[in-house]
């Protein structure tokens, strides 16, 4: 099994952790963002949409990190990343879909390049609307969160996935948690944990 991977990228930390969570193996392929390489037509076959992460199953590959995670909770049910339940479940999809489909879309990579390349913004703007986005969803997730520690009580879900790297995120943004007593404590939580460490940006080969 091999992951496409950046280590800067939120949604490939994600995957990450979930693969160590579950004890699964894998060989990490750094895709460099910053030189252009998930452009390039040898990873375009690999990607069409030419983006981390992408799971290589060896017969096929998986793409997008909620499915690659949906995939993976399958196909390696333990330890689940999901409660029992189907409202608690509920609740800690949509904490999951605030990070994935209203701060993270319009804080990617691709985003961002296009407000400096294509309306001319400067830094500045760019981490203006980078940060205005990221507080629009953490402050509804801090409402919706019960930590004890975790997200949502003393097992980690997919909540905690995806709001770790959504706050390793907005701390290299020069983010302020203040606001945001819970999220940080679910954060330093999950930092206590070997597979979140291991998954993090710094630990990875292509961080170097």
């Amino acid at each position: 099994m091999k992951l496409y991977t950046y280590f800067r990228s939120s949604a490939a930390y994600r995957v990450r952790i979930a693969l160590n969570l579950k004890g699964v193996s894998y060989e990490a392929v750094p895709v460099n963002l910053l030189k252009g390489e998930q452009k390039a037509q040898s990873y375009r076959e690999v990607n069409p949409q030419g983006r981390v992460p992408s799971l290589d199953l060896g017969a096929t590959v998986l793409t997008q990190s909620p499915a690659l995670l949906e995939y993976l909770d399958e196909v390696y049910p333990e330890p689940p990343l999901l409660p029992l339940g189907a409202v608690q479940r509920a609740k800690v999809r949509a904490v999951a879909s605030i990070v994935a489909c209203d701060i993270h879309p319009l804080n990617n990579s691709g985003t961002l390049a296009y407000l400096k390349n294509r309306f001319g913004q400067d830094q500045e703007a760019v981490n203006a609307w980078y940060g205005h986005w990221v507080r629009e969803g953490f402050d509804t997730i801090e409402r919706l969160i019960e930590p004890g520690p975790y997200a949502f009580g003393n097992r980690v879900t997919l909540a905690d996935l995806y709001i770790v790297p959504q706050v390793f995120n907005a701390r290299r943004f020069d983010i302020s948690l203040d606001a945001y007593p819970k999220i940080a404590a679910v954060d330093a939580a999950c930092a206590g944990l070997e597979a979140f460490r291991n998954a993090a940006p710094g630990s990875q080969p292509d961080a170097a």
